[in-house]
C-alpha cells in the first residue's frame, strides 16, 4: 500500500500548501505548537469541501492530507535539525 492508494492525487496540491501554512502559523507568536495541526485539520477540510464537495470521501483525504502535511514536516525536523542537536551533545 502506498500513499496513491490512500490519497487522491487531486489532494496532492494541498500538502505543500498546509506545509506552508504551517510553517506561518509556527512563526505566529501567539498561536501555539499545539493548536496548529487543529488549524491545519480545518483549513484542509474546508478547502477540499469547497474543491470536491462535501462527501466521506472528501473528509477523509483531507484528514490524510493535513497529517501527510504535518508528518513530512516532522520527518524533516527529526532527521535533520534534532539529528544535529544530538550529535552536539556527543
Amino acid at each position: 500500500m502506498d500513499l496513491f492508494d490512500i490519497l487522491d492525487t487531486n489532494y496532492f496540491i494541498l500538502i505543500p500548501a498546509l506545509w506552508i501554512i504551517g510553517y506561518a502559523l509556527k512563526q505566529t507568536p501567539k498561536i501555539p505548537d499545539w493548536s496548529i495541526i487543529w488549524f491545519l485539520s480545518i483549513i484542509s477540510l474546508a478547502i477540499s469541501t469547497l474543491a470536491f464537495g462535501f462527501s466521506a470521501e472528501t473528509i477523509i483525504n483531507g484528514i490524510v492530507a493535513a497529517g501527510v502535511s504535518v508528518y513530512g514536516h516532522q520527518i524533516i525536523k527529526q532527521t535533520t535539525i534534532k539529528r544535529k542537536t544530538d550529535l552536539k551533545k556527543r
